[in-house]
This record gives C-alpha cells, sequence and structure tokens, in this order.
C-alpha cells in the first residue's frame, strides 16, 4: 500500500533521483532516519526499482526514434522473439500489444541507414518474426520517465 507520505518520496526521487535524504526528510516533514527506512523499504518491495541517469539521445548520436511493430508466427503465450529483440542495445523497449501486431518495439538508431542495419540483423535474426511495420518519429513532443503517484485508496472509502 501506497501512502501520502510515500507517494510524495515517490514524486520527489522521480524527478531527481539524487535528492539527499535530509532534503527529502524536509519536503515531506519526517526526519531523516524515518525517510531513509520508508525509501529502503520502497526499494525492498519492488516499488523503488532504481536510480538512473537520463541521456540526451542526440547528444550520444542516436537521434533517430523509431516504433517498430512486430508480428510473429510463434505460439500464443511464448515469447521467445521478444526476448531475442530485447538484448539488441538500440532496443529500448518492448511491449507485448493486442490487436494485429505481436510487439510495439521501441529503438533509437543514428540515422535511418543504421535503423536498416537494426531491422535487418536484430529483428531479421528471429526466425519467428513474420513481418515489421516501422514508424520514424519526426519529433517528440513528450517523452518521460515520470508516473503520476497517489496514495491509494482503501475500499471503505
Amino acid at each position: 500500500m501506497i501512502d501520502e507520505i510515500d507517494a510524495k518520496l515517490l514524486n520527489i526521487l522521480q524527478r531527481d533521483g539524487r535528492t539527499p535524504n535530509v532534503e527529502l526528510a524536509r519536503q515531506v516533514g519526517l526526519a531523516p532516519s524515518a525517510v531513509l527506512e520508508r525509501v529502503r523499504k520502497l526499494e525492498e518491495r519492488g516499488v523503488l526499482r532504481g536510480y538512473t541517469a537520463l541521456v540526451d539521445y542526440a547528444a550520444v548520436g542516436v537521434g533517430l526514434l523509431a516504433f517498430v511493430l512486430v508480428r510473429s508466427t510463434e505460439p500464443t503465450g511464448t515469447d521467445h522473439v521478444a526476448k531475442l529483440i530485447a538484448k539488441a542495445p538500440e532496443v529500448l523497449e518492448v511491449h507485448n500489444v493486442a490487436g494485429d501486431d505481436c510487439y510495439v518495439v521501441k529503438v533509437r538508431a543514428r540515422d535511418t541507414k543504421d535503423l536498416s542495419r537494426i531491422l535487418k540483423k536484430r529483428f531479421g535474426a528471429a526466425k519467428a518474426v513474420r513481418s515489421t511495420r516501422t514508424i520514424i518519429a519526426l519529433d517528440t513532443i513528450k517523452e518521460s520517465t515520470i508516473v503520476p503517484v497517489s496514495a491509494e485508496q482503501s475500499d471503505d472509502t
């Protein structure tokens, strides 16, 4: 269960995972030791999965964003294709989806030539891939890792 203080901590840490414990304590109105214990428990429960640095994709040479829709011939309930595709370092996300396609894959590449290489080498290596359709993003309006968190409501409220 996420209470109001845990929700505040999660929202603060999502905006800046490097927020010092003393500052977290000040913002939620608790002692630093209590905040440290709450954060540790959130980590143990898997609610807080980790801390990361966000990198500017264009600055590191992978400014092209593409979404690849994948159709597979593998039987329902198996995910061998997804696991193989997910191993590619250029692949940021793999989602199993409902509809005509089996997976939606988020890919970062240097340019269209690099994307072509990724599709041939990475996706083509999966024998069960029947087809792919690729959508290239021309511009990104919003891209976020922040999930709005609020305290869970009990069933009797």
